[in-house]
């Protein structure tokens, strides 16, 4: 079922990769359903709609898996655009037991990124409303082997992706600091042993931790579930002390759309939450066949 082709879009090999093995996952040694009841050389038409008001992510994914399976497409919506009810946003045309054979994969890959796309746009959309400069980042908790979906949603949705994986940058967490002793002497060896090229991120949980770790020579100040009334003292004293602009100051721990206009206004260049791809609500989409 899988072909050799140069995909659409230029998605990475690895990623490419994973959408074969997604599909093998489903289909395994074949459709059976589908064989019993679908002439072999019966052609169709299948076109995904949208059930629920959502912003379109995944449609790269689902063209490349029309090219690794021989089908044609069209796409309609492109994506980071809202879509509603009943819109129709790619065809794909081919043989029918093959439309069969990708609908499910296609369909849950389009429902969970457009789900996160969409919470990340209205979280983000709450948050600059209080302050227009303020990023809202996603974190590695992510489902395993859908990380790259779930980060590239996040982007569709406007938010940042965060880093991608443990060799993106240096961030020191508390589990870190409780082996080397001290907020202080973690940054300093971490300043010691990467390159200049690499950000050092640093998590506190005390306002004195902070200052230790921007001393030390930290790039950014990760304040580990703070309040967003403490996480604005820790930005006043700073300022105080006339340090604040030495370093990036990111909040993050419990943080939704419930609480994210508090922490806007708190004056930290960066709120991080967990919530964007580990407590999203999947969007609603359909697939409707008919033979040409």
């Amino acid at each position: 079922m899988l072909e050799e082709c140069d995909v659409v879009n230029n998605l990475p090999s690895d990623v490419i990769e994973t959408l074969k093995g997604f599909l093998k996952e489903d289909i395994r040694t074949g459709d059976l359903t589908s064989t019993v009841t679908i002439p072999e050389d019966a052609l169709g038409s299948a076109t995904i709609y949208a059930k629920s008001k959502a912003v379109l992510a995944g449609v790269k994914e689902t063209i490349a898996i029309a090219e690794l399976t021989g089908l044609d497409y069209e796409e309609f919506v492109f994506e980071g655009n809202w879509v509603g009810p009943q819109e129709p946003i790619v065809s794909l045309r081919g043989l029918a037991r093959t439309l069969l054979g990708v609908e499910r994969v296609c369909l849950n890959i389009i429902q969970r990124m457009s789900g996160i796309a969409t919470k990340t746009y209205r979280i983000v959309k709450a948050a600059r409303e209080m302050n227009p400069k303020v990023r809202v980042a996603a974190t590695r908790k992510t489902t395993p082997g859908f990380r790259y979906f779930e980060k590239r949603a996040v982007q569709i949705g406007g938010g940042d992706t965060h880093r991608y994986a443990l060799d993106d940058m240096v961030l020191i967490k508390n589990n870190h600091i409780a082996v080397i002793g001290s907020a202080r002497e973690a940054v300093k060896a971490a300043r010691a042993g990467v390159s200049f090229s690499k950000k050092i991120s640093c998590e506190v949980r005390t306002l004195q931790e902070a200052i230790e770790a921007i001393e030390a020579g930290a790039d950014i100040i990760l304040l580990d579930n703070f309040t967003a009334q403490d996480a604005g003292g820790v930005h006043q004293v700073l300022s105080q002390r006339e340090i604040r602009h030495k370093v990036l100051l990111e909040a993050s721990g419990g943080i939704n759309e419930n609480n994210i206009k508090d922490y806007a206004q708190s004056g930290v260049d960066i709120i991080s939450s967990g919530a964007l791809t580990h407590s999203y609500e999947s969007a609603d989409f359909n697939m409707l066949l008919k033979i040409t």
